[in-house]
């Protein structure tokens, strides 16, 4: 006898990082039959195939410490958000960190129909964990997510600068600086994505994979939202323009220094040639 399916739908947003994933989940999170939880990225998947240090007791007790068991005004709190978070939160803080306790996260309800999950560091997979996952799963739907990897470095290099205090530090320093701070694996490997297409190509059935263009999804943002909707099997929504306007984790508006492009140009130029490869045409605008 089979194993039942950890879910009947799960969608997933991989990444990359810094690459309107955060604006996707803010505006998706709108559709009726779409379910997201509390915390937007969970990595649970990361954990079970490459860290399971990343959700360690410590971290999520400092992960529901900081952000979900904040003081809240009796006078004016809702009672039922409140007991739904606190539930959420008793089960995110649950043991052990497994495919039940992850199953758990999610209590869909009314017009659900498909769970979601949008982290990042799903990118980051080995090609032999895609066939796994969708193996837990009816139907599994993956969304991947290109930018400029050029404006994507940029933007990564200056959103971590600014929240570990060091956006003065940063005003000194020159090429070899930015370049060598920009090169570490957290943040370049998200830049790898030739890499991430042979897992996901490699790992996944080809129906239950989507690949878009930051560049192309905001030169078009109902259209692009059209096609995921398409692609999940949804009704489309009408959302409301000033979700769609909205810029969330906007990071500081420093401009990117002229010599910082070319840094990266070859990784660029074979970054291109990987996308291509896999048979996808990154946009003319791209760096």
């Amino acid at each position: 006898m089979s194993q039942p399916r950890m879910f009947e739908n799960l969608f997933l947003s991989v990444g990359a990082m810094k690459a309107g994933t955060t604006w996707l989940y803010a505006v998706l999170n709108r559709h009726p039959a779409l379910h997201f939880t509390p915390e937007k990225e969970l990595h649970y998947f990361y954990h079970r195939y490459v860290d399971p240090t990343i959700l360690g007791e410590r971290r999520r007790l400092h992960s529901a410490k900081n952000r979900y068991l904040h003081r809240f005004d009796p006078d004016n709190a809702n009672l039922d958000r409140i007991r739904q978070n606190l539930h959420w939160v008793s089960n995110y803080l649950s043991r052990p960190v497994d495919d039940h306790w992850y199953r758990n996260l999610f209590q869909m309800h009314g017009q659900q129909q498909w769970a979601c999950d949008f982290s990042n560091l799903h990118a980051l997979l080995p090609s032999e964990a895609w066939p796994q996952i969708e193996a837990k799963c009816q139907n599994l739907k993956v969304l991947y997510t290109l930018r400029d990897p050029v404006k994507r470095l940029w933007s990564h290099t200056k959103f971590h600068v600014q929240i570990t205090g060091k956006m003065e530090e940063m005003e000194s320093w020159g090429p070899g600086e930015y370049y060598a701070f920009a090169k570490q694996p957290f943040i370049f490997n998200n830049s790898e994505y030739g890499t991430a297409l042979r897992s996901l190509t490699s790992g996944l059935s080809p129906e239950n994979l989507k690949v878009i263009f930051y560049e192309d999804l905001h030169a078009d943002q109902r259209g692009t939202l059209r096609q995921i909707e398409d692609f999940l099997g949804i009704k489309n929504f009408d959302y409301p323009q000033a979700i769609l306007d909205r810029r969330p984790n906007e990071s500081s508006k420093i401009q990117m220094p002229d010599f910082f492009p070319e840094l990266f140009a070859k990784d660029v130029a074979r970054i291109k040639k990987e996308i291509r490869s896999q048979g996808y045409q990154a946009p003319s605008s791209w760096l």
